[in-house]
């Protein structure tokens, strides 16, 4: 039962979406599905000379085999899904849940203003309403919606048989773990749990059939919106670091600290993390941009990958050396 479930450690914007990308190809999964809150979290992938940003889709869709699911924890916006399908042409092989949530018109409006944009720094994509519909019971089922009838499956039935069939299944969740309605800096989260044991539940998947947890941190901690960032640096400080960054879905400057260990060490505790993807190596160091092998680092950068693994106890197995999907260092 292969299935590698990835999550960010940090505040969301850890590079998931290249990493996922990454192991959909490398590990040729037949399912990949996605967990987590909804379009508020977007993930950003390069292939080349391409640049694909995705908010409802799993970002493993570059694998032309796999199946693409969403999860029934999961809220679905039917316009953003079905732009996405339209865009990279997988309308033959994506599968909503049943039992996924609908987000309408009322609930963007309602996040689009008032304390939880204001105070929150909410996204606006109408996520948080939604899925506080769900808890009044409220909310429409995807089942209930025309336009998603040709994509409607059990996910939860067909993750757990191909688990049955040993085939490969790589579980995608959003956000990251600081941003956990249950674990996060509250009230500056998101709307429900997005550590693993969260994403797990999004789709169906439980405990004894999840091998491996990897938690996916950027070689410094940047957060978009609200909330407490112990040690933020001032936006010059970031611009002239090279770490100035906008978030996928807002498009506001993201803030940023250095890494921060004692963050790291509680994510993979509340994760139970058994590796650690590392994005971003080559903002860090730039001698290190695009390398494929641990061998060509520079001694600092090792320095810094070994110091991770000691404090926290956990293996860095992947680790990113620039934008593109292939610019990765694979130690697994």
């Amino acid at each position: 039962m292969p299935s590698t479930v990835v999550v960010g450690g940090f505040f969301g914007d850890e590079g998931k979406g290249k990493i996922i990308s990454y192991l959909a190809q490398r590990d040729n999964p037949t399912i990949v599905v996605r967990g987590g809150a909804g379009p508020n979290a977007g993930h950003t992938i390069e292939d080349g000379d391409k640049k694909y940003k995705v908010r409802m889709l799993p970002s493993g869709f570059l694998n032309k085999k796999a199946r693409l699911m969403i999860g029934p924890g999961v809220v679905v916006n039917p316009d953003v899904l079905h732009k996405e399908i339209s865009e990279f042409d997988v309308s033959k092989r994506t599968f909503v849940d049943y039992n996924a949530g609908i987000i309408e018109k009322s609930h963007t409006d309602a996040d689009s203003g008032g304390r939880l944009k204001e105070k929150i720094g909410s996204t606006g994509s109408g996520t948080g309403p939604a899925n506080a519909d769900r808890a009044m019971r409220t909310l429409k089922m995807a089942k209930e919606i025309d336009s998603l009838k040709q994509y409607m499956a059990d996910v939860p039935g067909e993750v757990n048989a191909a688990l049955e069939r040993d085939e490969n299944v790589l579980v995608e969740g959003t956000q990251g773990t600081f941003l956990s309605l249950f674990h996060g800096s509250y009230p500056f989260v998101t709307s429900k749990d997005v550590t693993a044991s969260g994403i797990c539940a999004d789709i169906g998947l439980g405990p004894k059939n999840v091998d491996d947890v990897m938690v996916v941190f950027k070689s410094y901690v940047t957060r978009v919106g609200e909330g407490l960032l112990e040690g933020e640096i001032s936006m010059e400080e970031t611009a002239s670091r090279g770490w100035a960054e906008v978030g996928t879905v807002t498009g506001r400057q993201r803030r940023a600290a250095e890494f921060n260990f004692n963050m790291a060490k509680r994510a993979v505790m509340l994760n139970s993390a058994t590796q650690i993807g590392l994005t971003k190596l080559d903002v860090l160091f730039s001698e290190c941009a695009h390398k494929q092998s641990f061998d060509d680092l520079s001694d600092n950068a090792k320095a810094f990958i070994t110091k991770i693994e000691d404090v926290l106890n956990v293996p860095v197995t992947l680790i990113g050396t620039g934008p593109g999907v292939d610019d990765i260092i694979d130690l697994r």
